[in-house]
């Protein structure tokens, strides 16, 4: 079965994203063994700088660096990264564990992306929209996009 680590940057705040983030939960179980790492976002000031937002970048990479999973194959989630439909999500997650893939990293940054060195880890840049989406919001749809797409690769109805 494929071990999925989703790394988050912040933590979900309200009581609602808690709970949906739970349901995915359930509902992969029969797909995959699911991980959830929850990461601080670095604090900022009102009207950060550039560098300062540099720098909280660089901290959060530190962190989910410290958390990649050995051996995964690492999706990060970014705007510029590739658009896939349902099924080309899983046909790209049937094509990893065909050839033996076992692990599964996916990583979410904070409210300013990932930093670029990140991105560079990854086996693929992937994007759910050209528009931006708070990462609470993000993390739902990254889940309900991953049940879905191993719903499809298993032959099930959920797509339907």
């Amino acid at each position: 079965m494929l071990a999925v680590r989703l790394i988050c940057v912040g933590k979900l705040g309200e009581r609602f994203w808690a709970e949906a983030v739970r349901e995915y939960e359930k509902r992969l179980s029969a797909y995959c063994r699911l991980e959830i790492v929850e990461l601080p976002e670095q604090r900022l000031p009102q009207s950060p700088s550039a560098g300062e937002i540099a720098q909280a970048i660089e901290k959060e990479a530190a962190l989910i660096e410290d958390r990649l999973p050995a051996g995964a194959t690492v999706v990060a989630l970014c705007v510029e990264g590739k658009l896939f439909s349902s099924e080309e999500l899983a046909g790209y997650l049937e094509r990893l564990t065909v050839s033996g893939t076992s692990r599964l990293c996916l990583l979410i940054g904070g409210s300013h992306g990932l930093a670029e060195r990140v991105k560079r880890r990854a086996a693929l840049r992937l994007s759910m929209s050209a528009m931006t989406f708070p990462h609470h919001l993000a993390r739902v749809m990254v889940l309900e996009q991953l049940y879905r797409a191993l719903n499809i690769a298993a032959g099930g109805k959920y797509h339907k």
